[in-house]
Parts: C-alpha cells; sequence; structure tokens
C-alpha cells in the first residue's frame, strides 16, 4: 500500500471515530435534555472504549502528515481527496468539541459533576495567546 492510498485509510478511519464520537455526544445531550442519566454512564464506558483507537489513529495521522507537509504543492494538489477528508475530520473535531462543551455545561447546572473533576478557572484562558502576544509586544 503506498503513502496515499494508507493516508487515505487511516483519514476515513479517523471520521468514522469521531462521527461515533458526534454520535455518543448527541445521544448525551439528549439524556440531558430528557433528563435520563441511565444511558449517560453507557456513553461514557463506550468514549472511554473508542480512546485507544482515537489514540492509535491520531499518532498515524501526525506520521502522514510530517511527510504531507514534506511534498511540493504540486504533489499536494494532485491528491484533492486527502485535504478534502482533512477539512471534514476536523470539521467533525469541531462539532463533538462543541457539543461535549454544551453537554459538560449541562452537568454542571445540575451539580451531576463532582467538584474535585470541575477544571480551574487557572485552566480555561480563553484570551491567553492575545494576552501574551500583548505582553510580547510591550
Amino acid at each position: 500500500m503506498n503513502f496515499f492510498s494508507q493516508m487515505l485509510s487511516d483519514l476515513r478511519t479517523l471520521q468514522a471515530i469521531c462521527r461515533e464520537l458526534l454520535t455518543l455526544a448527541e445521544r448525551e445531550s439528549q439524556s440531558l435534555r430528557s433528563g435520563q442519566t441511565e444511558s449517560m454512564g453507557e456513553a461514557s464506558q463506550a468514549r472511554k472504549g473508542l480512546l485507544p483507537q482515537l489514540n492509535d489513529t491520531l499518532a498515524k495521522v501526525r506520521q502522514h502528515r510530517v511527510l504531507w507537509q514534506n511534498l511540493t504543492v504540486a504533489e499536494r494538489s494532485a491528491q484533492p481527496e486527502i485535504a478534502q477528508l482533512v477539512r471534514q475530520a476536523q470539521e467533525l473535531i469541531m462539532r463533538v468539541i462543541l457539543l461535549d462543551r454544551d453537554n459538560e455545561q449541562g452537568l454542571l447546572r445540575r451539580g451531576w459533576i463532582p467538584a474535585r473533576e470541575i477544571p480551574s478557572a487557572q485552566r480555561q484562558r480563553p484570551h491567553f495567546v492575545a494576552d501574551l502576544y500583548r505582553r510580547q509586544q510591550a
């Protein structure tokens, strides 16, 4: 199997995992809205089960990325499907992140997350990069 076909295969695998994660996050969101806490544990276990697959696939995609960036623009433009799959994977990842954040906020509002698991305020610094840039300019 050549580099491009292996990269396509790994990107498709990443997309499949992201779709599963999105489905789980959507189910969790529905459970939160309806107040059904029973299925929350199942979604959490399923998500934990996908984590090793996600880590393995991401490691492969990172390796492909290094090789992809070493290609010339002409070589990359000859593979439009790869660029499309990367964009689609990014969109799926962003949808999962946003939905998961909404779900986490819903859990916090209902008091279903123990206090020890609530992230510290220091960890959530939305303007960190802007502040860093401003300090470097001064």
